[in-house]
């Protein structure tokens, strides 16, 4: 036995005695009601027996049918008996899944309390629902086979020993044989289970990590890192499944020695057990145990030992033993807490950057050029699918600011991620600084725009991580006149100023949104565009924060939220499903109906 194993089974003892000792009723009628299961088994292969020797052979064909007739009431008993046993069964496997749901979830609560080890337990989930139905079905599967096993393979072999002894002698070697390699294959099984349970109980935890990171991920280009470990897991699993697989085929032939052999036996040595007194009834009596009982017995405690007993141990070992941390350091998803690169991006004194640097290589072309410019663009989400956006044309001026309204899914956002070159279109050509954007690589995308979502990023590292990430060389300064343009001060000063922390999820998203912003603000890319970046900033909040963005050079697109965007905005753009129209204020009030429609319901 492994160490693992011996350990496990020392852990596991005292309260499986604990357990068993509060069920002795239970148990003591489970008991009574095998009994008379092994009763049942002595009887019909007996009875069998009786019906040839005294009955049929012996010209008696009445006293043979009443032999029959016992065999028959001792079959049909046998409903009956599985009837109470399964209804004491009941009294031991509820209790252990009751108890075991207990327990998993008080390790859960104690885990994430105050003073706990603290995280989240990503395995609670696995043990409440899959482990413990488990160990529930296990258990019950072992208290049935056990006790099926040993009471009918005490009358089977009474049995045969009550027709002549000779029986025993041929039955039992290739009985044992089988029995015993089975019984080898249980350590090493039980080790391949636990295994399985762990790479898949790893896997499932990468792959939540995982995703609850994937922002950072991409941030940060581990990527590729979470990738490779996502597939060695996956590796880890297959090769524990193929080890697992390869002991059941070894279970298999145990199966098979054990429940052929003894009827192949006792067929060959008819004629010795012939010559040593065995009767034809005695011989019958012998097939009938072998084939109705003891066998069918057999069969099923080794299935149910070789799968059921080996989860069992590892599935309440899981959840009774001590808790350990599962995850190493190389089963986490490998997210830096900071980002590296700007964590020197805090210069005393401003400096050229990459980022001004690629795009000051376009600056020729936004002096020459529209800052954003659709040709005839259509796009549809499927090849017969009604276009979101139906031959548009449109044209921004550099340093405009252009808002963008229309009804909810009417293609505000699939217009900015078009102009972001994140979106190809069906047909028509998007360009930005005179360039087609669609195809071009993330790197020249990058230096031309910066997108910012209604679902703000914010990863974990210093606040001036956050803020220059888009602009690596920004000085102390810059930020912090950043920071007072939009209003941020206050929330800097509660992280500890720009070398406090971040901890994204204890920001609302209205802190978020601002951080975003802030970032945007401080890049050098010539053209912002915000998809409803501000929707859970207040007004004045808002107001501040595109004022400052307005004022930044470059141009500025918005999916406006509240119509004092649109009031604000050089000219607003208003979708309406058949045709845009794009003017100012005053303007669309005279030409659009939507518009007024939209300005109506915002000023309701």
């Amino acid at each position: 036995m492994t160490s693992a194993e011996a350990g496990a089974l020392r852990r596991l003892a005292p309260p499986a005695r604990r357990f068993l000792a509060h069920r002795k009723g239970v148990l003591v009628r489970l008991a009574l009601w095998s009994l008379a299961e092994s009763g049942q088994a002595f009887l019909v292969g007996h009875a069998v027996a009786r019906s040839v020797d005294e009955g049929f052979l012996a010209g008696d064909p009445r006293r043979g049918l009443l032999w029959l007739g016992v065999a028959l009431v001792a079959v049909l008993s046998g409903a009956r008996v599985v009837r109470g046993v399964f209804a004491q069964l009941a009294g031991v496997t509820e209790p252990l899944r009751d108890g075991l749901v207990r327990r998993a979830v008080d390790r859960s609560m104690a885990r994430a309390a105050p003073g706990g080890p603290g995280g989240t337990d990503r395995a609670a989930v696995s043990r409440l629902t899959n482990q413990v139905e488990i160990a529930r079905d296990s258990f019950a599967g072992l208290v049935l086979t056990l006790r099926s096993f040993v009471f009918t393979a005490a009358g089977a072999l009474l049995g045969l020993l009550s027709l002549h002894p000779a029986l025993l002698v041929v039955v039992l070697p290739p009985l044992a044989a089988g029995l015993a390699l089975f019984l080898v294959t249980l350590r090493p099984m039980a080790a391949a289970q636990r295994r399985a349970l762990a790479a898949d109980e790893a896997l499932g935890d990468h792959a939540a990590s995982a995703r609850a990171a994937l922002r950072d991920l991409a941030a940060c280009g581990t990527g590729p890192g979470v990738e490779r470990r996502g597939a060695d897991l996956v590796a880890d699993a297959a090769a524990a499944a193929r080890t697992l697989a390869g002991w059941a085929a070894v279970r298999t032939a145990a199966l098979g020695v054990a429940g052929h052999l003894p009827v192949l036996a006792l067929l060959i040595a008819v004629e010795w057990l012939r010559g040593h007194g065995v009767s034809v009834g005695a011989l019958l009596g012998a097939f009938t145990y072998l084939v109705q009982s003891l066998l069918p017995a057999l069969h099923t405690l080794m299935t149910a030992l070789g799968a059921a007993g080996s989860r069992l141990l590892v599935v309440l070992d899981r959840i009774l033993g001590p808790e350990t941390e599962t995850e190493t350091e190389t089963d986490r998803v490998p997210v830096p807490d900071r980002v590296p690169e700007p964590v020197s991006v805090l210069k005393s004194q401003p400096g050229p950057s990459t980022a001004s640097a690629s795009a000051a290589a376009f600056a020729v072309d936004m002096a020459a050029a529209p800052a954003v410019e659709l040709r005839a663009v259509t796009l549809s989400y499927g090849a017969r699918a009604e276009p979101v956006l139906d031959a548009l044309d449109l044209c921004v001026a550099p340093g405009e600011h252009l808002a963008v309204v229309g009804p909810s899914g009417i293609g505000k956002s699939t217009l900015t991620r078009l102009v972001a070159g994140t979106l190809a279109p069906s047909s028509g050509e998007v360009r930005v600084a005179g360039r087609p954007v669609t195809g071009r690589p993330a790197a020249e995308l990058a230096a031309l725009r910066v997108l910012v979502p209604q679902d703000a990023y914010v990863f974990s590292g210093t606040v001036g991580d956050n803020l220059a990430y888009l602009s690596t060389d920004a000085c102390r300064a810059e930020l912090d006149a950043a920071v007072g343009a939009f209003g941020l001060g206050p929330l800097v000063e509660r992280l500890g100023g720009l070398d406090g922390t971040v901890r994204p999820a204890e920001l609302s998203p209205g802190e978020r949104q601002l951080v975003a912003l802030v970032r945007a603000y401080l890049s050098p890319a010539p053209l912002l565009l915000l998809d409803e970046a501000t929707c859970h900033l207040d007004p004045a909040s808002e107001a501040r924060a595109e004022e400052a963005l307005a004022g930044r050079a470059g141009t500025l697109v918005v999916v406006a939220h509240r119509l004092s965007s649109a009031v604000r905005a050089d000219r607003t753009l208003v979708l309406d499903g058949v045709r845009a129209r794009c003017g100012t204020h005053a303007e669309l009030l005279d030409r659009s109906p939507l518009y007024r429609d939209l300005t109506g319901h915002w000023n309701s």
